[in-house]
């Protein structure tokens, strides 16, 4: 069904859903290169409109990418069309999006209540609503929602900020990750997991690193997890092989086809889930096992959008994300570059919908606060996103040496800058790496004692 609005005596139409969402999304140069943005503010604002009056119910019947040719649509329309999901949405379904939007940012809206949300609310629904919000809707919302994790750390806790020590180096080499990881953990560094994305993707690299954090873990008993950033399938091997695996990753997407170009599908997901699962190395008894990362963009460079706007296909990536129960998700918002985020300001939007838009579905959200060097943004956009996510709840930033990651070429946060926002908001790291940081574990750390663990 076709949606319209008139707006100064002009009468805009707008096809599908899809449509109608893509034509409300503020401006990014993503959609513009898709060739689904706006044509001016006037016809943006015509959809806004429109938007805010449609039914929350109706997307329960106009999938944006049909149901039989999606899995992803698939698992969004399951999880929300079942008897005890009906139940938990009936409050929210006869609201407009517009009368949603007033709900969450009224007092109504407690974080029990959109806890009860999280588990069914369609991502299409946070999505069409965060397209109305200004920045500070999307601040002010999110601050009320805490999720929290566990695996060896408690992420999540209110009052608490974690960090990603993210120790890459161009060539593997294991004395400069030993490097990084010293400065990251002597800087407080390290408690949501210490991550490496690997240059090698392969399973003796990856179980190579594993090794190299594992025994520097067991030998100074710090309280946290590790990562390396490799496919699933190669992380799969390394199990197979008896790497000491702590966090399964894998990057995600909002479409069946993004996720077919990144090599996955839900089921290859929960195979490799239960094999790291079934590792038993987490010190809670109730672990959350996965770490994933998603983007803005993602879709459009697969070409496996279906038409639909980036920041609608990045929400319904964290249904992918939730049918998981992950440790950690985090939107790498700025990475993909500025044919998805041109500038400053719209990476500073697009990180605050995604971390909304992730918490409003149950999840842990954390930000890779980045740019690319050829986008038209620089550390002072960075310090704009990273104090308004620290008050927008976040739950953990990344931590790279000098905030310039010389493996993968761009810029995101350093060390200090997760110092600088826990001593702005007096929030502090996971209890446990808190305990750990204070206790006399640690007086021999040195790059060769990492290594030589």
């Amino acid at each position: 069904m076709p949606f319209a609005h008139t707006v100064a005596g002009t009468h805009y139409v707008f096809p599908t859903l899809a449509d109608l969402l893509a034509k409300a999304t503020p401006a990014r140069s993503g959609d513009q290169l898709a060739g689904l943005a706006a044509e001016s503010a006037q016809h943006r604002v015509a959809a806004q409109m429109a938007l805010a009056d449609l039914p929350l119910r109706h997307f329960l019947s106009d999938p944006i990418i049909p149901y039989e040719t999606d899995e992803i649509s698939r698992l969004i329309l399951d999880t929300a069309n079942t008897p005890k999901a009906l139940t938990r949405l009936e409050p929210i379904l006869s609201l407009t999006v517009g009368e949603f939007r007033d709900f969450l940012l009224s007092d109504n809206a407690t974080p029990d209540r959109l806890a009860d949300l999280a588990p069914v609310l369609m991502p299409e629904m946070a999505a069409a609503v965060s397209k109305l919000m200004r920045l500070q809707d999307l601040i002010l919302v999110a601050a009320k929602i805490r999720v929290v994790t566990r695996f060896r750390t408690t992420i999540g806790l209110p009052g608490r900020l974690s960090t990603r020590l993210q120790p890459n180096h161009p060539t593997d080499d294991p004395q400069g990750i030993a490097a990084s990881i010293l400065d990251g953990l002597l800087l407080g560094s390290g408690d949501a997991v210490i991550g490496i994305n690997p240059v090698s993707d392969n399973v003796n690299s990856v179980t190579t690193l594993l090794h190299l954090i594992d025994r520097a873990r067991q030998r100074f008993e710090i309280p946290t997890q590790s990562c390396v950033l490799a496919h699933i399938t190669t992380q799969m091997q390394a199990i197979e092989q008896g790497a000491p695996l702590d966090l399964l990753f894998q990057s995600i997407g909002g479409t069946e086809l993004t996720n077919t170009s990144f090599g996955i599908n839900l089921s290859l997901i929960e195979e490799a889930h239960q094999m790291a699962h079934s590792l038993n190395r987490a010190t809670h008894p109730n672990p959350n096992i996965l770490y994933f990362e998603t983007g803005q963009g993602s879709a459009l460079s697969a070409n496996a959008h279906h038409n639909v706007d980036q920041q609608t296909i990045e929400a319904r990536a964290y249904a992918v994300a939730r049918a998981f129960n992950p440790m950690l998700v985090n939107s790498v918002v700025g990475f993909i570059g500025p044919e998805y985020l041109y500038d400053g300001k719209q990476i500073l939007r697009a990180g605050l919908e995604d971390h909304l838009c992730g918490k409003l579905l149950g999840l842990p959200m954390g930000v890779d606060i980045c740019y690319t060097n050829h986008a038209e943004a620089d550390q002072d956009d960075m310090d704009t996103l990273l104090t308004t996510l620290g008050l927008a709840g976040v739950n953990f930033i990344m931590g790279v040496p000098g905030a310039d990651d010389i493996m993968l070429h761009y810029q995101s946060t350093s060390f200090h800058d997760a110092l600088y926002l826990r001593k702005l908001l007096n929030l502090r790291p996971a209890p446990e790496f808190e305990a750990w940081l204070q206790s006399n574990r640690h007086p021999e750390l040195s790059i060769q004692s990492l290594l030589n663990a």
